[in-house]
């Protein structure tokens, strides 16, 4: 059954507690934010389904890397909800050399860019952004409520944004679209 009636109050209930929390509680509004970057990402990894970035020793599948992004995704919000469920260094390790190789491939960075440039591009700075608030979230419940959030859940949620910060330039370079540096005029 899709529905339970039993959130009809503003209430929801977490995998680690027996109470019911409210709908606008740090950690369910966490929650939703880790749901909101791995709902959008599933977008990008449509639109990006035939595309393959070429690396110094390698091709880079980006949908198929997304979809690596969202199982690690799927362990956060279960350690976010209580279970004992963790983010390894390694998967942070991952996604560092997912940036240092994309990297590699593009002019170095001079200024702030202004988005668009190709759909993707613009999909992926739009990612960004979600997981940039995702992991602010996610660090405010950790903070305020004293919950233990893995160190590596941590890294690994600041690494998103990179990646997808890579991915973007990556996909305008690709495309030979030259990054607009902002006129502040």
């Amino acid at each position: 059954m899709l529905y339970t009636r039993k959130g009809d109050n503003g209430t929801t209930k977490t995998f680690s507690c027996d109470q019911r929390i409210s709908k606008s509680s740090a950690i369910a509004d966490s929650l939703g934010s880790m749901d909101e970057i791995n709902s959008f990402l599933g977008l990008v990894k449509v639109k990006a389904k035939d595309v393959k970035f070429v690396l110094h020793d390698r091709e880079l599948n980006i949908s198929e890397t997304i979809d690596r992004i969202q199982q690690d995704l799927f362990i956060i919000q279960a350690e976010l909800a209580g279970a004992d469920k963790k983010i390894t260094e390694e998967k942070v390790k991952w996604l560092e050399a997912i940036v240092d190789d994309i990297e590699k491939m593009l002019p170095p960075i001079k200024s702030f860019f202004v988005s668009g440039g190709t759909e993707l591009a613009s999909l992926s700075d739009i990612a960004r952004t979600i997981a940039r608030r995702a992991e602010r979230r996610v660090v405010g419940v950790a903070q305020e409520n004293n919950t233990q959030i893995g160190k590596d859940t941590l890294a690994y949620l600041n690494r998103l944004s990179s990646v997808l910060y890579a991915f973007a330039r990556g996909f305008n370079h690709v495309a030979g679209i030259t990054e607009e540096a902002p006129r502040y005029d």
